[in-house]
This record gives structure tokens, sequence and C-alpha cells, in this order.
């Protein structure tokens, strides 16, 4: 939420796949002053700049909406928003990311994924520095949907990197990323508000500082961006590929709406999404409501997304150990329902320990992010799966966010809301053990 060039260091040196690394480095030239492709200097710096590039572009993919989530309320008077519209505004994430991301596998054919991923975060950059000084709502909302686009076509972009550059380190490598991913997140919800407060109060520079992250993340790419005929992930050899062929040739587009995991996997990213975006969008405000202030409210919601610093690196390491990932599935189930619940009866009290129960359920996005990885056999069935997963997901998560600004408003109270996040946990269960099924979506499809 994306050409590019690496391999990997002990692949190329090694003869046990020289004739698959001479295919590949044949057909990526290297930019100027970089050495020759294949070539042990080559081959390190690539590695290295690819591996900061995705670090980096991980840290962008969501303070653009916790560091609103933390100043929703100011941000609300400051625009002169209604409860409703509010909920719009959350809502437009997965708007975004729905409408954007499935454009992404198109673009890096055309243009290739580093070009894709370098423009992305120019645009978070754009957003983000423009949307505090836009005037009125729908200048925010328009500035956001920019910031947003480039955070959609980037997440889709990210398993297919790491599939493509990785693959026999899909699961630390999406640990990595999903680490830096959740650290940007809480670094964005705790710091905003002090940070805000520093910059004298005022909202709108607390927002708009957050775009040099955004800036440092375009530097690392900029070396990849005149790539743009670099061979998409569809082109690259597949497992069943005999080591030495080229694999240039382009594979036939899965039929993906065919296979039953692609869709449960989508279910499933859409349920933990819809989670997620209330719980960035709103969880500061239920803790505000129950007597919170406003700075420890700030930093509750940056335990939650903090949790996902360590746990998004552990669980796809896990999950990839694992024949099936249902039960990790339910283990995040169940401490999101005690967290619900939690906040349900004693939002105050247990504030800490609800946060904290939360922050582990949110840890199903990285999980859903490594069954991507997982249920496709081949690059080009991560690039279909991810794009399919992800903006059919995002589609079925819109309506929640905007229905909890919905019924916070007309009953007054965090009842209503809480109960339907509860509800939505369920399904989440179910279809979120059916994608874990060890089967792939290629099997599927061809059935």
């Amino acid at each position: 939420m994306m050409g590019l060039m690496a391999s990997e260091e002990t692949r190329t040196l090694n003869s046990t796949t020289v004739g698959e690394s001479a295919a590949r480095d044949a057909r990526e030239p290297g930019p100027a002053g970089a050495g020759q492709p294949g070539t042990h200097a080559w081959t390190t710096w690539t590695t290295r700049l690819l591996v900061l590039g995705i670090v980096l572009a991980a840290l962008n993919l969501r303070p653009a909406i916790t560091s609103l989530g933390a100043l929703l309320e100011e941000v609300r008077d400051g625009l002169g928003m209604s409860g409703s519209v509010a909920g719009l505004l959350t809502s437009v994430p997965p708007l975004c990311f729905a409408v954007f991301g499935v454009t992404a596998p198109r673009l890096a054919r055309r243009f290739g994924p580093g070009a894709v991923v370098c423009a992305g975060m120019v645009a978070i950059a754009a957003g983000l520095l423009i949307r505090p000084y836009a005037g009125g709502t729908a200048g925010f909302l328009a500035a956001s949907a920019l910031a947003l686009m480039g955070i959609a076509v980037s997440n889709v972009l990210m398993p297919v990197i790491v599939k493509r550059f990785f693959p026999d380190r899909v699961g630390s490598m999406t640990g990595l990323y999903s680490m830096a991913l959740a650290f940007g997140t809480s670094i964005a919800a705790a710091a905003t508000v002090p940070v805000t407060n520093a910059l004298g109060g005022d909202w709108q520079p607390g927002l708009a500082v957050w775009a040099v992250l955004a800036v440092a993340a375009v530097l690392p790419w900029i070396p990849f961006v005149r790539n743009r005929k670099e061979p998409s992930a569809q082109e690259e050899p597949t497992d069943a590929a005999p080591a030495g062929t080229d694999g240039a040739a382009e594979q036939p587009a899965l039929r993906i709406t065919r296979s039953r995991t692609a869709w449960a996997l989508a279910v499933f990213f859409g349920l933990q999404a819809t989670a997620a975006y209330i719980t960035m969008g709103w969880a500061a405000q239920i803790f505000r409501d129950a007597g919170v202030s406003a700075g420890t409210a700030g930093l509750l919601l940056a335990v939650i997304m903090v949790m996902g610093v360590p746990l998004a690196f552990v669980i796809p390491r896990v999950a990839t150990r694992l024949p099936q990932q249902g039960p990790i599935v339910v283990v995040l189930g169940v401490c999101g329902l005690a967290g619900y619940a939690g906040l349900y009866l004693a939002p105050a009290g247990g504030a800490w320990a609800w946060a904290l129960l939360l922050g582990i359920s949110n840890c199903a996005f990285p999980l859903a992010l490594t069954m991507v990885g997982m249920r496709a056999r081949t690059g080009g069935g991560v690039a279909q799966l991810s794009a399919f997963a992800q903006s059919t997901g995002y589609l079925i998560s819109i309506p929640g966010p905007l229905l909890v600004g919905v019924l916070y408003q007309h009953s007054g109270g965090w009842g209503l809301p809480i109960a339907l996040m509860s509800a939505l946990m369920v399904p989440q269960m179910v279809v979120g053990v059916l994608a874990g099924r060890d089967r792939t979506v290629e099997e599927e499809a061809a059935r």
C-alpha cells in the first residue's frame, strides 16, 4: 500500500542457482555507476538499498491515518465537521486503498515497481503537506486522498516485491516491513499531540510535519526509477520453470475469482481492515470520552499500534512454519473480543490492558500479508492475489468506520459501536481459518 533490482547475495555467489541468477541479471540493467549486473558489488549495493527503501516506505504507510486519529477532535472543531462527516473521513483510507490499489500491478508492469513506489512516496509527502492548509473539509478530504493514493499502491506492491526479490525469505522480510509499518503507525499516534504542542498547539503544523518522513522515503527509490521497462512479477521464472530458463514469457493471468481461498483471504483482509481503521480513527476518541486526557489517549492509541512492532516480526515467521494459520487467526480474534469487552465495561479503568489486547488483535494485518505470499506459488500469482485481496478487502471495510460515526452520533455513546466491532470479529475468525488452509490460488483456479 510501488525498476526495482535486487538479488540475494548468497544466491548470486552460490552455484546452486547460477542459471536463475544469470537469467535475471541479463534482464535487469543497473543504474549508471552501480557496476555490472551480477557482480558482488552490484548485488550488495542493490540489496541494501532495496531493504532500506522497503523499510522507509513501510514507515510511511500509516502516519497519514494515525496522526489524524490523535487530533480528530481538533480537526473536527477546526473544520466544523459533524460526527457523520468525521465518520466519512475515517472511511476515506479504505476507499482510496480499494480504488487505487487495484491499479498497482498494471502500473508496476508499465513503469516498474520502483517507479511506482517512488511516485507513491511523493504523493504521500504532497498530500500530507497540503491537507492541513487546503481550506475546508472538501480540500482536506482531497489532499488526504492524494496521500492515501500513494499508500494504496505501495500497500499492494510490498508483498509482490518481497516475493519476487526475497522468495526464500518471505516470512522474515514480510516481518521486517510489517514491523516498520507498525513502528511508523505507533510513532505517529504517540508523537502527534506532543509535536503539535511543541509547534504552538495548532493542529495544522502538527499534521503537516509528517510530510518530512515521506520525503526521506523518496530518496532510496530514485536510482530505480529509470528502469521503466523492468519486467513484472508475472514475468519472473516460476517454480515450474527449469533453472536456467529466462521465464520471460508472461504467464497467463489467473482467474482469481474462481479461488475460494482468494475470496476467504479478501474477506479476512476486509474485516481486519475494518477493525484496524475503526481503531485508528476512533479509539483515541473513545478514551477521551471516558475521561482520559488527550495526551494519554494518544499514548493509548500508540500502545495499540506499537504492539505490532515486535509481533509483526514474529507472527509472519511463525506463520510460515505452520501448515495452516487458522490457530493464529483464532488467538488474535479472541484478544480482540476481550479488548472490546473491556472498552464497553471499563474504558478508563482498564485502558492500558484494553490497548494491549487490541494491539495484539490488530496484528491480523501482517498475518494477512504473510498469507498473501503463502497462498500463491508464483510471483504473478502473488501480484494478482495481493491486488484482489487488498482491493476487495478495503471495499468491504469502507462502511465500518462510517457506520461507527453514525451510531456514535445518533446513540450518544459507544455501546452500539463497540457491539458492532465485537460482532464483526466472529466472521473475521471464520474466514481467517478458511484462508489459512494449506493450498494455493493457482491450484484452485485451475480446477
